[in-house]
């Protein structure tokens, strides 16, 4: 009997762990970025016009995390973890992302073993035109190439 018990233990145990591993992965496919239209975009304390401006962004395509929404504001988050209220209007569904890591080299075919074609510094702002497996192809200042997804922070699907 104790054998049993030590059995179903184990399987409840694995069960739980599971379980905790699939909410994880099942968060980080829930994410959604949004880019931003414009080159000037107010960010506001709260959704709507009557709430005071935040701060203002200053570049066109940055990548934002989705955190919320209420009829036609969204709640955004940037790479810094700032974060407010921003009219849809502002917003675009533009695939971008910044590069995290510093010197990440871009690639003229999706693998390690192709002719290195630049270096990124951190920071960098890439406008994505796919993905495929751990790859993205994206083009920035006038090069176009292949970068690990585990660079970017943004749309990466």
């Amino acid at each position: 009997m104790k054998k049993n018990n030590k059995k179903y233990s184990v399987v409840i145990f694995l069960f739980i762990l599971f379980l905790f591993l699939f909410q994880k992965t099942l968060a980080d496919e829930n994410k959604y970025f949004i880019s931003l239209k414009n080159n000037e975009v107010n960010v506001r304390i709260g959704p709507s016009k009557q709430y005071p401006i935040k701060f203002i962004y200053n570049k066109k395509y940055l990548p934002l995390e989705i955190l919320d929404k209420s009829d036609t504001w969204r709640k955004v988050k940037d790479l810094e973890n700032n974060s407010g209220w921003i009219h849809v209007s502002q917003l675009s569904k533009k695939k971008t992302a910044i590069n995290t890591l510093d010197n990440s080299f871009v690639y003229s075919k999706p693998t390690i073993y192709s002719k290195p074609i630049v270096k990124l510094e951190s920071g960098r702002l890439v406008i994505i035109k796919k993905c495929k497996n751990e790859w993205c192809k994206i083009t920035s200042g006038g090069y176009i190439g292949w970068i690990t997804k585990n660079s970017l922070w943004g749309k990466t699907k």
